[in-house]
């Protein structure tokens, strides 16, 4: 607010709200994730019982434990890491050429191939042909059923159009023209530089997206020392779940053994969510300016 202008009465009545939605937004927001950090290194029965409902109570690192110390984690990090950067290298080479073709005036046909790949975001060949394909190409249990059936996204090359169409000038191409530069220099030498913030929101997203995916991996992959970290942790909370499961008539002492491993099995759940999540929490706050950037560059056109 400016220094000496009063505030009407209806003015404090609206920043009120405002104070009291956001706060309310960021509880909603933040309550799980703190539930879920508290949750996996607290007390199981605690937890189960309903005692621990925001801070950690009976702090035990037992869920942590259990699952560093599986050596397939370790295996699938480096795997999603490695899905990951290639992954986002490809999505990048595919996407940003794509997108500049498009955004250029002089491009015949540009139109046509724009429609062309507009109607592949509402229409798909399925599951099962995309499967078949990715089979005839000898893709089947290799990186590269991973990577390349998902090497773009159609709204991120309109994205990234957007911003080649907005925020590189015409003059710029016309001058590299007459002084003798290839479209393919241009792109290279003068169009990459003056690109660095699609470029790195592009990255973003393609990135968290890489990281995340665990179909792709549980469609085509054979090998479980193949897979990637989300499907790692899948596998692991599967079987802890069905080991914490038993039924028919049993003694006391295998009742207790049995609750037990279902209580281990949940704290080994909260430790699996956490795991998988930190690094990309963590990279997250300091690419948001990257990020909030990206969302204004789809919005300013078309």
């Amino acid at each position: 607010m400016l220094s000496g202008v009063r505030e009407s009465r209806r003015d404090k009545l609206f920043l009120a709200f405002n104070y009291f939605y956001v706060f309310f937004a960021f509880a909603i927001v933040a309550y799980p994730i703190i539930y879920i950090l508290s949750a996996s290194i607290s007390d199981p029965k605690l937890v189960g019982s309903g005692e621990m409902w925001l801070l950690p109570k009976g702090i035990t690192f037992e869920g942590y434990i259990r699952v560093f110390e599986n050596s397939s984690i370790w295996l699938g990090y480096w795997n999603t890491i490695v899905y990951t950067v290639v992954g986002t290298a490809i999505n990048l080479f595919v996407t940003l050429p794509a997108a500049y073709a498009l955004s250029r005036k002089d491009f015949v046909g540009r139109n046509f191939f724009m429609a062309m790949f507009m109607v592949t975001m509402f229409f798909s060949g399925g599951l099962v042909p995309t499967y078949l394909l990715v089979k005839e190409l000898g893709m089947i249990n290799t990186m590269w059923a991973i990577v390349i059936p998902s090497a773009a996204s159609i709204w991120n090359i309109i994205v990234s159009r957007t911003f080649f169409q907005s925020s590189i000038p015409k003059e710029l191409q016309e001058a590299a023209q007459i002084d003798g530069c290839t479209n393919l220099r241009l792109f290279i030498k003068i169009i990459l530089p003056l690109s660095m913030p699609i470029i790195a929101v592009m990255a973003l997203f393609y990135g968290v997206g890489n990281w995340n995916n665990y179909f792709s991996a549980l469609i085509y992959l054979n090998d479980a020392d193949k897979y990637p970290l989300q499907l790692v942790l899948r596998q692991i909370l599967v079987l802890q779940e069905m080991s914490a499961q038993g039924g028919g008539a049993m003694d006391s002492s295998t009742a207790a053994a049995l609750n037990n491993k279902a209580e281990i099995a949940a704290l080994v759940k909260y430790a699996v969510i956490i795991v998988a999540t930190v690094p990309i929490i963590a990279i997250y706050p300091f690419l948001q300016r990257y990020f909030v950037q990206g969302v204004m560059i789809g919005s300013v056109k078309g």
